[in-house]
């Protein structure tokens, strides 16, 4: 495969009328030749589906893991993120929404094989490659390849997605996965409707069969943004849900918005909002709630649910206490913490440091 051919993607089918239907994600957009998707990245040819950005990237960079969030995935380690153009998803609100939104794949300019971004995450002494900035669920197939490269190196995979993904395409996109952050984006269909052009119900299907069905190791983000996710009702239906359908120990990340794109009006997130919303969570016994994109070191500190201990503090990305055993238990108590964890934490620190891929 050369990234100047076209990639022939997976995931559609021929339609009696001559289209293609793509079925990767819930969209299931049907297209003449010519047409591209709502993701902008696959598109339509004489012979079926294609996906444009395979081997194409918007920049490499090595960022802590706790940026993705992850806390309990290999905590202090660097991790080699990149991403394509485009989305599946149409969030007034998103936060990286020149890579997101992008209907250029000129913006993807970077070109990079699977083996050769394996080769730059071991060189750079990451531990893992994370998926990231715009949803890998477009770029499923490059993701797959990438994956696929890594763990023939030793080196680990992480997805950060909204989750909008069919049933058909799921189990090979996460087969190849160790660790992902699924963004919950809030819960209300509405909300996805009007804010994400999308719907709630496929995101519930994967956080429930990743989490009940896979080794994926899973951690949750919900960005609020206030007047339109914050509700405490809705807060307590979505606490409710992640305790009943997915465990006390999936940690959840309420994460502080910012004006963006399209909702510049909107006022960024007061501290006490994620305050409560932590509340809410621990009420509804969920174990390991944290607090995003604000100085917070209670919301960024990973306790003992038996007793309390503090294990990890954190200061934004960068670690300041590390009380963890060697078999990543409480030391106190023994209590076991779950999640995956080394004897050792990493020490990379809050640094972003850019690579260059090359081959």
């Amino acid at each position: 495969m050369t990234t100047s051919s076209p990639y022939r993607a997976r995931y559609w089918q021929q339609l009696a009328d001559g289209r293609f239907q793509c079925d990767l994600c819930p969209r299931h957009c049907r297209l003449h030749p010519g047409q591209r998707a709502f993701c902008f990245v696959r598109e339509a040819d004489a012979d079926g589906v294609v996906l444009s950005t395979w081997g194409k990237s918007t920049g490499f960079c090595v960022d802590p893991i706790e940026k993705k969030p992850l806390n309990h995935f290999l905590p202090g380690t660097p991790v080699l993120s990149f991403g394509t153009a485009g989305c599946n998803l149409g969030c007034r609100f998103c936060q990286n929404w020149d890579i997101s939104k992008s209907r250029e794949v000129a913006r993807a300019s970077d070109l990079a094989t699977p083996d050769g971004i394996a080769r730059a995450a071991l060189a750079a002494g990451a531990r893992s490659v994370a998926f990231t900035y715009n949803d890998p669920v477009i770029w499923a197939e490059y993701a797959i390849d990438t994956a696929i490269a890594c763990h023939e190196r030793g080196v680990r995979t992480v997805a950060v997605t909204a989750g909008y993904i069919t049933e058909l395409a799921r189990g090979d996109f996460f087969a190849h996965i160790d660790a992902a952050n699924v963004d919950l984006k809030a819960f209300s269909d509405g909300f996805y409707r009007k804010l994400c052009f999308a719907e709630l119900a496929p995101v519930l299907e994967t956080l429930d069969w990743l989490v009940n069905e896979t080794p994926v190791w899973v951690e949750i983000t919900t960005l609020l943004i206030p007047g339109h996710n914050d509700d405490e009702a809705e807060l307590h239906a979505l606490c409710a849900w992640i305790a009943e359908h997915l465990g006390p120990d999936v940690p959840l990340h309420f994460s502080a918005f910012h004006p963006d794109f399209k909702m510049l009006e909107v006022p960024r997130t007061p501290a006490l909002t994620l305050a409560r919303a932590r509340r809410i969570a621990r009420r509804h016994g969920l174990r390991y709630v944290y607090t995003g994109n604000v100085h917070d070191h209670e919301g960024d500190a990973t306790r003992c649910p038996s007793c309390d201990a503090l294990l990890i503090g954190r200061d934004w990305y960068e670690l300041l206490t590390w009380n963890l055993d060697a078999e990543g238990r409480c030391p106190s108590c023994h209590a076991v913490i779950p999640g995956v964890f080394e004897p050792r934490p990493g020490a990379w620190g809050a640094r972003r440091q850019p690579v260059r891929v090359v081959g």
